[in-house]
């Protein structure tokens, strides 16, 4: 949750880098392929020039750049992207590294190539490697059991439902992994504001686990555990956070008073806090409601409400 910081943009860059680098090859290699051929002094050892080869593998880079391009705008959500146009690159880079290995390429050769052929989708790993090491990734196309594996580790023994949901015939998990970042989106609101709302809008569905789950969510955000409390304990710091609190309950709870809280929210903070607010209150309670719809529910009454 939350917008990017430095590390995410870092992340980015390298990113945007790799991708960067391949459209240019690939755009050289395309345009002027004998001009390419006399500008990289290495490749005259794999032999005469031939124009169609040369545009062939240049459009291999301009395809794998625009893939990565594409990626690099937002990498958190479509790291899939990165990961299949950085394919190419790193295939070509790992057949450098055969022929070094068996005699074909000499080595002197082979270490001038390096930064050109390994660079690219050293940058893209790179960046990818950031992100997911920082679990600052969408959940959609990773595999259902790492996904359910990473909740667990966040609320133990609250997966039940979701390991039913990956036995589901037609996908539907993974339909599942795409709905997951949108009860998350934070960019505009403050990380307390958020989960004030987060957590009012969980309460009202009477789902202790799921309650307690938006609050882990909260602690990896940097809310203060006494503040996180408070709002488990339904009685939210008074000022702004009572009115994110308030305006969450309102949400879940159908009351007009969603209008007038939301109002003063936006005219205290801006428009699109107000919208990040009623998105995570309006969807975040889609987790308790497939809980109860599957018999899978449990009330708050039950489960001690404190991190």
């Amino acid at each position: 949750m939350g917008k990017p910081d430095w590390l995410d943009r870092f992340a980015q860059i390298l990113i945007a880098l790799g991708a960067v680098v391949a459209l240019l090859n690939g755009a050289f290699m395309l345009w002027d392929p004998y001009g390419w051929y006399q500008a990289v002094p290495t490749v005259k050892f794999t032999g005469p020039p031939n124009q169609h080869f040369i545009r062939d593998i240049g459009i291999a880079f301009l395809t794998s750049g625009v893939m990565v391009a594409y990626a690099a705008f937002n990498p958190s959500g479509r790291w899939l992207a990165a990961f299949a146009g950085s394919m190419f690159l790193g295939g070509h880079g790992a057949l450098h590294v055969w022929e070094v290995m068996t005699g074909i390429c000499a080595t002197n050769i082979f270490w001038r190539d390096a930064p050109g052929v390994l660079g690219m989708p050293l940058l893209v790993w790179t960046g990818l490697g950031i992100l997911f090491a920082r679990q600052h990734i969408v959940p959609a196309g990773l595999p259902g059991s790492l996904v359910i594996g990473a909740i667990d580790k966040v609320s133990p023994g609250e997966t039940a439902y979701f390991q039913e949901i990956a036995k589901a015939p037609g996908h539907a998990f993974e339909k599942l992994q795409h709905f997951m970042p949108i009860t998350m989106h934070r960019y505009a609101a403050s990380a307390d504001l958020f989960a004030m709302a987060r957590i009012g809008a969980t309460l009202v569905e009477d789902c202790g686990p799921c309650a307690l789950t938006a609050a882990q969510g909260a602690i990896a955000d940097g809310v203060p555990r006494d503040v996180i409390n408070l709002a488990l304990s339904s009685t939210p710091p008074d000022g702004d956070l009572k009115m994110a609190f308030d305006f969450g309950q309102a949400i879940a709870n159908h009351s007009p008073d969603a209008m007038t809280l939301g109002d003063m929210i936006e005219q205290k903070y801006c428009r699109n806090t107000r919208l990040e607010l009623a998105m995570t209150a309006a969807t975040v309670r889609a987790y308790p409601a497939m809980k109860r719809g599957l018999g899978l529910g449990q009330s708050c009454a039950l489960t001690p409400l404190k991190v």
